[in-house]
C-alpha cells in the first residue's frame, strides 16, 4: 500500500525516562491490545479480498471493476484530506503520480492474476513481496543479507513452486505467474517510494490519494480503448446484489477501513507491531480460500503453503531483527489489494 503509515518510525524514547509506575504500564499494555484487534481485522479483511475480487471480476471486466471500486474510494479520500492535498508541492504531486502508475500495474497484475488462479494461491504468492523487498533493497544498497534470510527466501520460493503444482508437477498457471509479477511490481513500488526524494515527508493520506487518482486515470484510459473489455457502466449493469456487496466490501473495508485503521493504530502502538499483525494476511488468505472457496491445493499445495508461510515469517523476523536504527524504513504497498499494498485487489 502506498506509503503505509505502519512503516513510520516510532517516536524516540526520552534520554532519561522516569521509572514507569505499574498502573500506566498496565494501561499502556491494555491500549496496545485494544489497538491490535482492528489491525488484525484488517489482515483478515485483506486475506479475504482475493476471494472477493475473484467473485466480482472476470477477465473481461478487470479495468472496469477497478474504476468502479475506486470511484467509491477516491471522493472520500479527497474530502477527508483536501487541505493536506492542497499543501503538497509540485514535485510531491509529480512523484506521487509516477508512483501511481506503478500502483496501476500492481492492481492490474493482481486482479487479472486472481481471476486466473485460486484465491489461496493468489494470497500466498503475493506474500513473497515480504522476501523480495529486502533482497532487492540489499542489492540496491550493496548490503549483504544474513544467511538465515537467504535460507528463508529459498524456503519461500520452494513453497511457491510446490503450491503452484496442485496435485502433480505441471507448469504454473498464467494466474500464478501474474501474481508473481505483482509481487515483483510491489517490490519496485516499495523501493521507489523509499528512494524518491520528491515524496519524502509527504502526508500519507495525500500521497495515497494522488497515487490512487493516477492509477484510476490509467484504468479509465484502458476501458476507453477498443477491445479492452466491458465499460464500467456495462459491468455495473450486469452486477447482481452479491456483486455489489463484493464491490462495496473491496472499496469500504479493504481500502478505506484498512487505511484509516492503520493511521489510527500506528499512533497508539508501535509501527513494528502493526506490521507484524498485518503480516498474518497470507494465513487468512489461505484459510478463506480453503474454507469458503473450496480450494483444494492437494498435498503438494498444502506443503507449499506451509513453506511459504514459514519462509515469509522467518524472513520478516530476520530482516526486522537485523535492521539497524539507521536503516531505511520500507512500507507495505495498498494490497490487495488497497491504497496500501498490501493490499490489492483487496488492500
Amino acid at each position: 500500500m502506498p506509503d503505509s503509515p505502519a512503516s513510520a518510525p516510532a517516536s524516540p524514547a526520552p534520554a532519561s525516562p522516569a521509572p514507569a509506575s505499574p498502573a500506566p504500564a498496565a494501561g499502556s499494555s491494555a491500549l496496545g491490545r485494544l489497538a491490535d484487534l482492528p489491525v488484525l481485522l484488517v489482515a483478515v479483511v485483506w486475506g479475504s479480498s482475493y476471494l472477493a475480487a475473484k467473485g466480482v471480476t472476470t477477465a473481461d471486466t478487470v479495468p472496469a471493476v477497478l474504476v468502479l471500486r475506486f470511484a467509491v474510494v477516491l471522493p472520500v479520500l479527497v474530502v477527508v484530506g483536501w487541505r493536506r492535498l492542497r499543501a503538497l508541492s509540485g514535485p510531491q504531486w509529480r512523484g506521487a503520480g509516477v508512483l501511481g502508475l506503478i500502483l496501476a500495474g500492481i492492481f492490474l497484475l493482481e486482479t487479472y492474476g486472481v481471476v486466473h488462479t485460486s484465491a489461496t494461491n493468489a494470497g500466498l504468492i503475493i506474500s513473497l513481496t515480504m522476501v523480495f523487498t529486502p533482497l532487492a533493497e540489499s542489492r540496491v544498497r550493496g548490503v549483504r543479507l544474513p544467511g538465515a534470510f537467504m535460507a528463508a527466501a529459498g524456503l519461500s520460493v520452494l513453497g511457491v513452486a510446490l503450491l503452484t503444482q496442485g496435485a502433480g508437477f505441471t507448469a504454473p498457471s498464467g494466474g500464478d505467474l501474474l501474481m508473481l509479477g505483482a509481487a515483483v511490481a510491489r517490490t519496485v513500488h516499495v523501493l521507489a517510494m523509499a528512494r524518491m526524494d520528491s515524496v519524502r515527508g509527504a502526508d500519507a493520506l495525500s500521497l495515497t490519494t494522488v497515487q490512487l487518482g493516477s492509477a484510476v486515470a490509467v484504468f479509465a484510459v484502458l476501458v476507453a480503448l477498443p477491445g479492452a473489455g466491458a465499460s464500467p457502466w456495462a459491468a455495473a449493469a450486469d452486477f447482481d446484489g452479491g456483486d455489489w456487496l463484493g464491490l462495496v466490501y473491496l472499496s469500504v473495508f479493504c481500502t478505506l477501513f484498512a487505511f484509516f485503521v492503520q493511521m489510527w493504530a500506528v499512533r497508539r502502538t508501535s509501527p513494528s507491531r502493526v506490521s507484524l499483525l498485518l503480516g498474518t494476511e497470507p494465513v487468512w488468505a489461505a484459510a478463506v480460500g480453503i474454507a469458503l472457496a473450496g480450494d483444494r491445493p492437494g498435498w503438494l499445495g498444502f506443503a507449499g503453503a506451509v513453506l511459504v508461510l514459514l519462509g515469509t515469517a522467518w524472513g520478516r523476523t530476520v530482516a526486522d531483527r537485523d535492521k539497524g536504527p539507521g536503516s531505511a524504513q520500507t512500507t507495505r504497498t495498498p494490497r490487495r489489494h488497497t491504497p496500501e499494498t498490501s493490499g490489492t485487489p483487496g488492500r
